[in-house]
């Protein structure tokens, strides 16, 4: 029974991998993209993060990650006689490597971490059946990253000062995951004071290697090594430097301090939240929970609090909770529900049409020289296979409706010059989601608005969860407008004459 379902749940893992969800723009922004464009020569869309004065992310980790794939599948590619990689083909492999990495780092480190091997089983089957594993962990995040690195932390002693270097130049809340626990190293290494002066030796080692990297691929021109010890770009520095000032957080959302514990963890979680309440004491000295709730008290200190921070708790706390003694039927109907209706809604549906209709455009043989994206996540323009030189891509986001309209007048040519600007300029798109009511009168134009919308193209699986207005609508209407009129379309605008 337990392979069976272990097996089912691989499949599962395996489909929403396959899945073109969109969880957070930086799973593109702060990872793929930047690589890709260095491996591929894509023209891609640098985010603030690489391209300010003091660049807050480092590529060490990004190529650890994503280069090697990237280069064995250009060598690959190039050796069958192919000219050019798609970025469609390497969106999808990214993906089954974030895959791979899930199931043979973190459902392992499970083996060594849970050491009954009834509990190792329940911690292997809660981990694998939880809606986060299927989404988030297959996905190109960084956190997702964090908790790949940590989990093989734990057991991995040889390396663990080049973990520890990593996982803080991937992210710099991972050290909050190992403080407290690091604690338990102390006697060890009272006993054997040469096993810490190698672990600082080979920390100090990684950190030089990733500062070289960080420093080469943020110098413009040519780079001698004198450079890297006298203009040295250390990016947890100044990420640290940059999360430090609250004038910075608050361009990014301020939260209660409470909004780990109390929020974030329960979302994450669902019912195993209520686990947590009947363990017993000494459950909690274990170092599993000591890094999971340590790491999240020490998270919980910076007021900006997303809840894919604590991707790496989620494991640690599944692997140590026990099954209720009564009612336990009831719990895990509850628990399959729960990762039913988040892996469906996250792994699927979430902003899910971004990635479909940036891989159509990239195929299509229309001319489009802008694309104006009006109510959903940031583009990635790197799947546009090179047409970004061509096709503006400008992202409106939540700009109001008003707005945007006057936006796309302004670029939309004049009846006069209609028919010839547009054999020269191409056509112009517009992406927006079904769901976005104020675009009806444009769309069927029947009082004659300026503007006239066609749709070219669209794509089903696709809910945007940003443009809930219960205050104005009701939570029925609204719900019956996102979900009934789910969907993201392209529209073909022009100015009606």
């Amino acid at each position: 029974m337990y392979r069976r379902s272990y097996f089912l749940l691989i499949l599962v893992r395996i489909y929403f991998a396959l899945s073109p969800s969109y969880l957070h723009p930086d799973e593109n922004f702060q990872g793929p993209e930047v690589v890709a464009g260095r491996v591929f020569s894509y023209p891609v869309h640098q985010t603030w993060e690489f391209t300010s004065a003091h660049p807050i992310r480092s590529t060490f980790p990004l190529w650890l990650a994503y280069g090697w794939p990237m280069y064995i599948l250009r060598w690959l590619w190039e050796g069958l006689g192919y000219r050019d990689v798609s970025p469609a083909l390497v969106y999808w492999t990214l993906r089954v490597l974030m895959l791979s990495l899930s199931v043979v780092l973190e459902d392992w480190a499970i083996q060594e971490l849970v050491q009954s091997r009834r509990a190792r089983r329940v911690a292997l089957l809660l981990i694998a059946s939880s809606y986060v594993t299927w989404t988030f962990q297959t996905h190109t995040f960084s956190n997702s990253l964090e908790t790949l690195v940590k989990r093989s932390g734990v057991f991995a002693s040889s390396l663990l000062g080049f973990l520890v270097v990593a996982g803080t130049f991937n992210r710099i809340t991972f050290p909050a995951y190992l403080l407290v626990p690091s604690f338990a190293l102390l006697p060890h290494f009272g006993r054997k004071p040469l096993s810490l002066v190698f672990l600082v030796l080979f920390a100090a080692f990684t950190a030089l290697i990733a500062i070289s990297v960080d420093t080469t691929f943020y110098t413009p021109g040519e780079l001698t090594y004198s450079d890297i010890f006298r203009h040295p770009v250390v990016t947890p520095l100044n990420n640290f430097l940059y999360n430090s000032d609250s004038k910075n957080l608050a361009k990014h959302g301020i939260h209660p301090r409470y909004q780990h514990f109390f929020i974030n963890l329960p979302q994450l979680l669902g019912p195993a939240m209520a686990l947590l309440f009947f363990l017993r004491r000494s459950d909690f000295v274990t170092p599993n929970l000591v890094s999971a709730f340590s790491g999240t008290a020490l998270l919980s200190v910076f007021p900006h609090q997303e809840a894919r921070f604590l991707l790496p708790a989620v494991p640690l706390i599944l692997a140590s909770v026990r099954l209720p003694q009564v009612q336990v039927k009831f719990w895990i109907s509850a628990w399959i529900l729960f990762n039913a209706l988040l892996g469906i809604l996250m792994g699927i549906y979430h902003q899910g049409g971004i990635v479909p209709v940036q891989m159509h455009l990239a195929k299509s043989n229309a001319t489009v020289s802008h694309a104006f994206w009006w109510k959903t996540y940031s583009p990635p323009t790197w799947l546009l296979n090179g047409k970004n030189e061509e096709l503006k891509t400008i992202d409106l986001m939540g700009m109001k409706g008003d707005d945007m309209i006057a936006e796309l007048k302004a670029t939309l040519p004049t009846c006069q010059t209609h028919q010839s600007s547009k054999r020269d300029r191409g056509d112009i798109y517009l992406v927006a989601p079904r769901s976005a009511y104020f675009l009806l009168p444009y769309t069927s134009n029947l009082n004659h608005q300026e503007v006239s919308l066609k749709e070219v193209w669209s794509y089903k699986r696709h809910l945007n969860l940003d443009d809930m207005d219960f205050a104005e609508d009701g939570f029925w209407k609204t719900m019956a407008r996102v979900v009934g009129d789910r969907g993201l379309v392209v529209y073909n605008a022009t100015r009606y004459c």
